[in-house]
């Protein structure tokens, strides 16, 4: 399987929890939930500065990634505070690609009065019986 880095942002994969985060080394990313199936790494071996998480995951997941087909869970643990700050720091665990959910495409509207006609047909086989 070959595997195709993608570089996201640490805001844009984090949300509200990207200023309390601290820098990660390597952390294991899965599919689905915690401990489930193991899909790669995400880390910041673009730089102390880059700002962005490095994803290796396999081609196919890196597209559908950036594609937003999927959300993030974290699994994370409290880090101690020594200066006394409101918001606790956090240390990454680990990150869950969850699957969104599909939608039903709605039906095209049709111009050409056959969608009426059908109404019609409808209603008049429900007054019939």
């Amino acid at each position: 399987m070959a595997y195709a880095p993608i570089a996201l942002s640490r805001r844009h994969v984090l949300g509200e929890y990207y200023s309390r985060c601290d820098a990660i080394e390597s952390v294991p990313v899965y599919l689905d939930a915690p401990g489930g199936e193991l899909l790669g790494q995400v880390d910041e071996s673009m730089g102390k500065y880059a700002d962005a998480f490095l994803f290796h995951l396999s081609e196919d997941l890196c597209k559908k990634l950036s594609a937003g087909h999927f959300t993030c869970s974290f699994d994370f643990e409290k880090v101690e505070d020594t200066d006394g700050a409101t918001k606790r720091r956090i240390k990454l665990n680990s990150i869950t690609l969850i699957p969104r959910k599909a939608y039903a495409k709605p039906l095209p509207k049709r111009s050409d009065g056959h969608a009426a006609e059908a109404a019609n047909a409808e209603a008049q086989a429900a007054t019939s019986k």
